[in-house]
């Protein structure tokens, strides 16, 4: 028995024996290496029996109560899964279709090939779909069909369900307010007064994301870019009882965010009034490594908040994309040279006549200058000379919990 037959079998036979919804979990094989005649051949005299002993191994343990479905040689596993909400019911199944496949494709590697495939262009795929959640309504045999194609659609890309799995840590991040800011001293190289701090944003620890460059990445890929700045952005202001009147809240914002619907000025003061701060105690950091499309439309953005008296630095300057350029169309406050460029620059010439571009086009422009990435008392003695006006950097301080 095979296609619409045995989906239509399978359904009627699951859905009397057992109430509530039933995941499936689809594996296929991807990749180049299926081009190859050795390949597709240990797929197709060793995959079912390999995927086959798997499941009976795991038959009374996480695969309990399931059920294999063959198309070829792409698997469809069905089994009852148990969460207390819809959330639950899809995480638990992304965790299991995340496990298999990684552990069923190291085993195949070596059951059939005879070691790791790392050298191969060939990955096993994972997707899942839930049939029988959401009041799912109609004949079995096409609930089944069109469960089995949302699994296939899922597995179409490399590593689905982890990613999957990422996108739900993400949303519990932003929907549970989880980032934490913390603040780096900014100091001032006229005085060594602390003239502001810089927030940066920490995640909780997961096993996805490393830190919070890896997770404002993922978010920009997965369109969710907006929400987790704006979080950051909320979070620093929030958490920065202890800053002066006098002193200065550097947040970094992506150039994307500037084309947030909700990047408006009237809700930043309104948090900035909530916590007794003002537009002139904070500067937007605008990072230099993602490249701006539309200078007109930075421009525009920029000035109503500089309307409203926030300032502007350019981050990074000198490490990314168009630093010049950036510099040149949005007329910043600050410009923050980037820390490869600070790191032993008194034993580097050409560091040093970069920066020394930098100091003249900050003092034609009257834009002040910050020195990031401080680690040695060489290095902040020789910004000091140089004539540099602001530093930070581990040397000067590392990034707290609290302003102080």
């Amino acid at each position: 028995m095979s296609g619409y037959s045995s989906i239509l079998a399978a359904g009627s036979s699951l859905r009397s024996e057992h109430n509530g919804p039933r995941g499936i979990i689809y594996l296929a094989w991807h990749g180049k290496a299926l081009d190859r005649i050795d390949v597709r051949s240990a797929i197709q005299s060793s995959w079912r029996d390999c995927a086959e002993q798997a499941i009976a191994e795991q038959m009374h343990g996480a695969l309990r109560g399931a059920s294999s479905i063959w198309m070829r040689d792409d698997l469809y596993i069905t089994l009852p899964i148990i969460g207390s909400d819809d959330l639950g019911v899809e995480e638990q199944l992304l965790e299991l279709g995340c496990r298999l496949q990684q552990e069923w494709e190291e085993r195949f590697f070596f059951a059939a090939l005879g070691g790791s495939g790392e050298l191969l262009d060939l990955r096993l795929h994972a997707g899942i779909s839930i049939v029988g959640n959401n009041g799912d309504t109609g004949q079995v045999g096409d609930l089944w069909y069109e469960g089995m194609k949302r699994a296939i659609v899922h597995g179409q890309s490399v590593c689905a369900v982890q990613r999957s799995l990422q996108r739900k840590a993400l949303e519990g991040m932003i929907r549970g307010r989880l980032i934490t800011p913390v603040y780096q001293p900014i100091i001032s190289l006229n005085n060594g007064a602390v003239y502001g701090y810089e927030a940066l944003s920490r995640c909780p620890e997961n096993r996805w994301f490393q830190g919070p460059e890896q997770l404002f990445s993922f978010a920009s890929d997965e369109g969710m870019v907006y929400a987790l700045d704006r979080l950051a952005r909320e979070r620093a202001i929030e958490c920065s009882a202890g800053l002066s009147s006098q002193q200065k809240l550097f947040i970094n914002i992506t150039a994307q965010i500037m084309n947030d619907p909700f990047f408006t000025p009237g809700q930043t003061l309104l948090l900035l009034e909530r916590y007794g701060l003002s537009p002139t105690n904070v500067v937007f950091e605008i990072t230099e490594r993602s490249s701006i499309e539309d200078f007109g439309a930075a421009k525009r953005t920029l000035g109503h908040y500089r309307n409203q008296g926030y300032q502007i630095a350019i981050d990074d300057a000198g490490a990314g994309y168009s630093s010049l350029q950036s510099i040149v169309e949005l007329e910043p406050d600050y410009i923050k040279i980037d820390r490869s460029l600070i790191r032993d620059i008194h034993r580097d010439g050409m560091k040093e006549h970069i920066v020394h571009t930098f100091i003249d086009l900050a003092a034609k422009m009257g834009v002040s200058l910050v020195a990031e990435g401080i680690e040695t008392e060489a290095e902040l003695l020789h910004m000091e000379a140089m004539g540099v006006h602001y530093a930070q950097g581990y040397f000067l301080g590392k990034p707290m919990l609290a302003v102080v």
